[in-house]
């Protein structure tokens, strides 16, 4: 159903229409999308220093298939093409399955940086270990009432022997949230009985954006004859291994990615400035910045593709829970839980860079890339409203996307 055939060729009304069908949404649902979801009052609740509200366009991913279930994919982004490519991207998935994809547990890092700590003093930690985790878990009743909340305490020496300092990590169970702020009102709650076990002080008490466990995988397989051909696959397949050998390759072709993967989370309201900072970590945790794909020539000449990458996301609290848009897109998604949402998001990234790397070895970035950027110079050249569509076709025909160009089309 996802795949809804002519989607583009619709008005936004219509495809609004359409989406919140097939989606379930409500009346208010599909008044927060199209309106934007907040007012300047909402905004001012949301930030300081509040002066309006900057809105993203707002598309939406069709074609999509993720553990056999058909998903539309919301998308906040204001780069032409990417909406469409990762569109093209879930349709070549389509006739072998789509996106099978997993997320690990949802488990937050929390850290109490130490200093003044007593050599050996990491034991006096461990030996607090329950007094620690019932501090921490009387921060969240309800969340450790559902069997969620802190889960355990370890520690570790950091930095040179002049600034020996102790990190004492909580690892939590955050369930279907991002876990963020509750984290870090655990580190703050559990911060006096550490420095009491140790005889430091703490100073630093925050989550850390980065786990090791909370990793999103997806993957899937292309035919050949869908992607273009062996010789589209064989291409596809250098592009990656080029990205695998060059950081400078593999720096773009990552950006390929995050176009999906923080297009997906913006429009669900999840950080996605926390989500980019650990992707860009776990990009390098060899010792050596590569791509967070991968890709290989499968049986039958078929193209396979995975991506792994950390999604610390949630379907409750944060922007999800006061953001009425993002509430809907949400929704849109069926995503139940923070995993549902993960496996989605991680399934555009990859959608997104297969569209990205069929295009450079098939036909270049720049055809479809710039068919659409037309669109934009046709309406800051003043070209009317009713015009821009033909005037951006005419001048992506003549290879002459410019000011001049669209003016001279669309005459007096």
């Amino acid at each position: 159903m996802s795949a809804m055939p002519g989607f583009h060729r619709r008005t936004p009304a219509e495809r609004l229409e359409a989406a919140a069908r097939l989606a379930g949404l409500s009346a208010e649902d599909r008044d927060a999308i199209s309106g934007g979801g907040i007012d300047g009052a909402a905004a001012s609740r949301m930030t300081e220093n509040s002066v309006g509200v900057f809105s993203l366009p707002l598309g939406i991913a069709t074609n999509f298939v993720v553990n056999g279930r058909d998903v539309l994919v919301p998308m906040a982004i204001e780069e032409p093409s990417v909406v469409a490519a990762a569109s093209r991207g879930a349709k070549a998935a389509r006739p072998l399955g789509g996106f099978t994809a997993s997320a690990g547990p949802p488990h937050v890092t929390g850290q109490v940086q130490v200093v003044g700590a007593a050599a050996g003093s990491e034991g006096a930690v461990l030996a607090a270990r329950d007094e620690i985790l019932a501090a921490a878990n009387s921060v969240s009743r309800t969340l450790a009432g559902s069997g969620r909340g802190a889960r355990d305490v370890a520690c570790r020496w950091v930095g040179a022997a002049s600034c020996r300092m102790l990190l004492a990590e909580l690892t939590v169970d955050a369930g279907d949230a991002m876990g963020a702020n509750v984290t870090n009102s655990m580190c703050e709650a559990v911060s006096p009985i550490i420095e009491r076990a140790t005889g430091g002080r703490a100073v630093m008490r925050i989550l850390s954006n980065y786990s090791e466990v909370r990793i999103a995988r997806a993957s899937a397989a292309f035919e050949a004859g869908g992607t273009g051909g062996p010789d589209v696959v064989r291409d596809m397949v250098l592009a990656y291994e080029l990205a695998a050998a060059d950081t400078y390759r593999a720096v773009t072709h990552n950006k390929g990615v995050m176009n999906g993967v923080a297009a997906v989370a913006c429009a669900a309201g999840q950080d996605t400035r926390a989500i980019e900072a650990a992707a860009g970590a776990y990009a390098s945790r060899s010792g050596r910045y590569g791509p967070l794909t991968e890709w290989r020539v499968g049986d039958g000449g078929r193209l396979e593709g995975s991506i792994e990458l950390p999604l610390a996301v949630g379907v409750v609290g944060g922007v999800a829970g006061v953001h009425p848009g993002a509430r809907a897109c949400i929704r849109m998604t069926g995503a139940r839980t923070s995993g549902e949402l993960a496996c989605i998001i991680a399934s555009a990234g990859l959608a997104q860079n297969y569209a990205a790397l069929r295009a450079l070895a098939a036909e270049g970035i720049q055809k479809g890339h710039m068919r659409l950027h037309a669109r934009n110079v046709a309406a800051a050249a003043g070209v009317p409203p009713g015009d821009v569509e033909r005037v951006a076709e005419e001048m992506a025909a003549a290879g002459d996307i410019s000011a001049e160009s669209a003016r001279r089309i669309a005459g007096p």
